[in-house]
């Protein structure tokens, strides 16, 4: 045990100094905890109460549900993409976009590991076969995007596939947009410190360490690829027709809020609260790469 414990701290540069992080020393560090919050440049110095976002959220969530009997009536369509760093908080920002949407017509896409057959197809195809259909409300957790991302930095494509991708995705995602589809393309990004903290409390929670995997471990020491990665998927497949939008996402509570009231102010259906929706927290959500300069 004390040898895997060895072989899975890591040394990291942060804030210009030599850090040693443990994932598996039950002590969370001073320098990971004072600063997680903050990271990243993270305009607020406290996350919002729980009972202000709970109470929010409900009625929002009542929204997304008015938006599918529109969906029904009208058969139009929506796709939302979660993107975003490792423990950004994709998965819990898809559960409280879904929640309370009738399941039978608000489906989760989350792909596993693409099969002997799958890798024999046109990288798009297995994707393209979990677009929704009419009246229909898609949410996938992570997508063809990985192509952008986790798979040139860990080395699960070639150099020659990865600038493929980043020239055919624009090609899709105009048909998409011309389908009439509602399209979201969300990147929920954190800083480092804050992924830090969240890697630590989903090792020592025995309720989240099925969350913890050995890519999370191996991306420890990747920041920066992951940043050149990103920055290049943001450049170069943010369009008008689908852009990227950008989270804030150190809060999520915040960053949950934003997002589903960014989707709710892009779509014009019947019975529209604009008294609930309110206005837009600019300093936690913003388009493209620009909003992260």
């Amino acid at each position: 045990m004390d040898e895997d414990v060895e072989n899975r701290a890591v040394e990291l540069e942060i804030r210009g100094k030599k850090r040693t992080f443990d994932v598996d020393d039950p002590a969370l560090p001073n320098w990971v905890d004072e600063h997680a919050l903050e990271s990243g440049d993270f305009p607020y110095k406290k996350k919002l109460k729980e009972e202000d976002y709970l109470e929010e959220l409900e009625k929002l969530q009542i929204e997304l549900v008015k938006v599918q009997f529109w969906l029904q009536a009208t058969g139009k369509r929506v796709m939302a993409l979660f993107e975003g760093r490792d423990a950004a908080g994709k998965g819990g920002a898809i559960s409280a976009s879904s929640a309370r949407m009738n399941p039978r017509l608000a489906r989760v896409v989350a792909l596993t590991k693409p099969t002997e057959r799958e890798q024999g197809q046109w990288y798009f195809q297995r994707y393209v076969a979990q677009f929704p259909t009419a009246g229909e409300f898609v949410l996938f957790d992570r997508s063809w995007y990985n192509r952008a991302g986790v798979e040139p930095v860990m080395g699960f494509c070639t150099p020659q596939q990865y600038e493929d991708f980043l020239k055919q995705t624009p090609q899709l995602e105009k048909i998409i947009a011309h389908e009439g589809i509602f399209f979201f393309k969300f990147y929920l990004d954190i800083g480092r410190e804050m992924q830090l903290k969240r890697f630590h409390d989903r090792r020592h929670d025995p309720l989240k360490v099925w969350k913890l995997s050995s890519m999370d471990i191996a991306a420890l020491t990747k920041w920066d690829d992951y940043s050149d990665k990103r920055n290049r998927m943001l450049k170069e497949t943010h369009t008008d027709f689908a852009p990227w939008t950008v989270i804030r996402a150190n809060d999520k509570r915040r960053a949950r809020l934003e997002l589903i009231r960014h989707m709710l102010n892009k779509m014009d259906y019947d019975g529209k609260d604009k008294k609930v929706l309110g206005t837009v927290d600019e300093e936690i959500i913003g388009s493209g790469l620009g909003f992260l300069k």
